[in-house]
């Protein structure tokens, strides 16, 4: 008997038949429904983060881009809709992840540009290469790593916990996976946790250059909770502090940047 799977509202959630070997899995909206994705019912879901790093990940025309831990495929699909020209290549640890991300790619009518792949960021450059993905081949690399602090309290969710907890070389194995498959002066963005700046700056430091973060909060006057970082794989030392986003005010109502992002797929310039 095929069973029915449903989530509480929020992102445009509906009810989809399951089937006993594929788990519980949502049909969720992005960008105002735009788009809708597949994404298992517990466990890692996407949220804002991953719309926030498409937004700020600068791809132009005629792009190659890749993501490192793409998940089901939220943040690589609002990229791709709002840059009808990229390319891109989602690497997913997870295989059954992967394997919605391929479902996900499909029902979008996205298969012309996209494809997803079963690999971990930590795997040698070989690995890489065997799966199609070229070292130096790309202008782009997205990534949303495990952030979390370890010393905080694990989910007790086995994909949630990978999804969200960092190890201490995390975000440098992740950054090593980057500079090998950028191009000369190709660029890498990521979402992290706004108390690991400084971190941030001391691994892209390593390889990176000419780097700009954005903060985010969720209202005005306060702390922010995320950064949105971009850097260019070989430039010159460099930082550039740009203005904050506010996703809400005071009222706790969307602010107007917030929802041309989220819902309308604005990009979010990191330059200014």
């Amino acid at each position: 008997m095929r069973a029915m799977s449903c989530a509480t509202p929020g992102w445009g959630t509906s009810c989809v038949p399951m089937t006993p070997d594929r788990g519980e899995v949502t049909d969720d909206a992005i960008l105002g429904g735009r788009m809708r994705l597949f994404q298992p019912r517990r466990g890692h879901r996407f949220g804002h983060d991953a719309i926030l790093l498409a937004a700020a990940t600068p791809a132009r025309a005629g792009d190659r881009v890749a993501e490192l831990g793409a998940g089901v495929g939220a943040a690589s699909l609002a990229l791709l809709a709002r840059s009808p020209d990229a390319d891109v290549t989602l690497v997913e640890i997870d295989p059954a992840l992967t394997a919605l991300a391929m479902e996900n790619i499909s029902r979008n009518g996205l298969q012309n540009r996209a494809r997803a792949v079963t690999l971990d960021a930590a795997s040698p450059a070989q690995a890489f290469e065997n799966a199609g993905l070229r070292a130096g081949s790309f202008d782009q690399v997205l990534m949303n790593p495990p952030f979390n602090d370890p010393s905080l309290q694990a989910s007790p969710d086995p994909a949630r916990r990978t999804a969200h907890m960092a190890a201490d070389n995390t975000l440098r194995t992740w950054l090593d996976a980057a500079e090998v498959l950028l191009r000369p002066a190709g660029g890498v963005s990521l979402i992290w946790r706004a108390n690991g700046e400084d971190l941030v700056l001391r691994e892209l430091a390593k390889g990176f250059g000419a780097a700009a973060i954005r903060p985010v909060h969720s209202a005005p006057a306060q702390p922010a909770i995320r950064i949105l970082v971009h850097a260019v794989k070989g430039a010159p030392a460099a930082l550039r502090r740009l203005p904050g986003l506010i996703l809400a005010d005071q009222d706790r109502c969307p602010s107007a940047e917030a929802e041309a992002i989220l819902r309308g797929g604005m990009s979010l310039s990191m330059t200014d």
